[in-house]
């Protein structure tokens, strides 16, 4: 593993780590609240969006996998447009008729 060595490097770091303390901090206070009365309408809430977020993204990663098993992922290929006057079933697109 190699120690950064620029300041920005640096920066990213400690921004970074900031942002974790932030989180860390927020829910320790989160949790610190006490009692709180959660409807059954929010936990129903809950579970239907953690579905529906499970099934996004389920959708997703197989049209991931099926786009990349069918060749969908390959790199463009340029097809030249036959020249006028030669010949159409020619297997070669860079042969020229003499």
């Amino acid at each position: 593993m190699s120690v950064p060595k620029s300041l920005g490097s640096w920066l990213v770091i400690i921004l970074l780590l900031l942002l974790l303390a932030a989180a860390g901090f927020v829910a320790h206070e989160g949790l610190r609240l006490g009692e709180a009365e959660v409807p059954a309408s929010g936990y129903i809430a809950m579970a239907l969006g953690v579905t529906f977020s499970l099934v996004v993204g389920f959708g997703l990663m197989a049209l991931l996998f099926y786009s990349s098993r069918k060749g969908y992922d390959e790199p463009a290929v340029l097809i030249k447009e036959p020249k006028p006057g030669a010949d159409p079933t020619s297997l070669d697109p860079d042969s020229e008729d003499v």
